[in-house]
């Protein structure tokens, strides 16, 4: 349709759309812009991290009821989703690390695995990819996978040459990688929280910025645009509750107060690292350089 804007996130698992990037989604779709989630696990082997939740029946259960979860997570954010169709490899755990399981996301074959990204960025058309940089944010074996195949299938789409037979060629136009614990938004979210006389739940890590591992693991220098959607936060919260095998609502998700939150870091953040339109960063827009194109059309 001419003049509409489409956004793709992929993401590993059930739950990291709602922890990544929701607030943004959500306010895109309530704008009109096509959002579509891809989900290229079923999260199977997740472990149940909500007490409320640990118990046999949901354990056995596990694989349906993430899908139920997931169900109403994207009803909430007012977003599309589609699966990708592989099996969570789980967070192996242990010294030595156990191998993975066999057949799981992260053991496939990375052109395979793009293969059916591939497909659905044909059949979707987005103009906008989101995804996780090439540590997956934090190294959990599927978040790396996803990084990976999500960028073969971005310089794949519009390849007439390569997955001919998964569609008609389309180019996305920008990539972004998700940032979201950077050392400016967790220092600003913890000087916030004891401007108000509360105590901080990031204090360990603002003690620990300045060690050699923790200072590795600041992205915020490769932050180049930041979209507002503060009002979005109560949505995002309410996706993320929806996992309720995944979040405990009294965690640590939640000990900042929304409006806490919308002062100190009314923003999500991301790192553009690939762009096949015009666009000057800083930005403010993922379609920064798009919207002009396309409503134009």
């Amino acid at each position: 349709m001419a003049g509409q804007l489409r956004l793709m996130a992929v993401h590993a698992h059930p739950d990291d759309e709602s922890s990544k990037g929701a607030a943004t989604m959500a306010m895109y779709a309530k704008q009109g812009v096509e959002v579509l989630v891809v989900t290229c696990t079923g999260g199977e082997r997740g472990s149940i991290l909500n007490p409320k939740m640990d118990r046999p029946e949901v354990l056995e259960r596990m694989a349906e009821i993430r899908r139920e979860e997931m169900a109403r997570a994207r009803e909430i954010l007012g977003v599309q989703q589609a699966w990708l169709g592989f099996v969570d490899s789980g967070l192996p755990e242990g010294d030595p690390l156990p191998p993975l399981p066999e057949g799981c996301f992260a053991l496939a074959d990375v052109q395979l695995a793009a293969s059916p990204l591939v497909r659905l960025m044909r059949e979707f058309r987005p103009h906008v990819v989101l995804t996780y940089d090439e540590d997956g944010g934090y190294p959990h074996p599927d978040h790396i996978m996803c990084h990976k195949v999500s960028a073969v299938a971005f310089d794949a789409a519009g390849d007439p040459d390569q997955f001919p037979e998964m569609g008609q060629p389309w180019q996305p136009l920008k990539l972004y990688y998700h940032l979201s614990h950077t050392r400016q938004r967790i220092s600003a979210l913890h000087e916030a929280m004891l401007a108000g006389g509360g105590e901080s739940p990031y204090a360990e890590w603002v003690k620990n910025w300045d060690t050699d591992e923790w200072r590795s693991r600041d992205k915020g220098h490769r932050m180049t645009t930041r979209v507002e959607c503060s009002e979005y936060f109560p949505v995002r919260d309410d996706a993320l509750r929806a996992h309720a095998t995944q979040v405990d609502p009294d965690g640590a998700w939640f000990h900042v107060p929304l409006e806490v939150q919308q002062r100190a870091w009314p923003t999500e953040d991301y790192e553009l690292v690939r762009s096949l339109v015009d666009s000057s960063v800083p930005e403010d827009d993922l379609f920064a350089g798009i919207r002009e194109t396309v409503h134009a059309r």
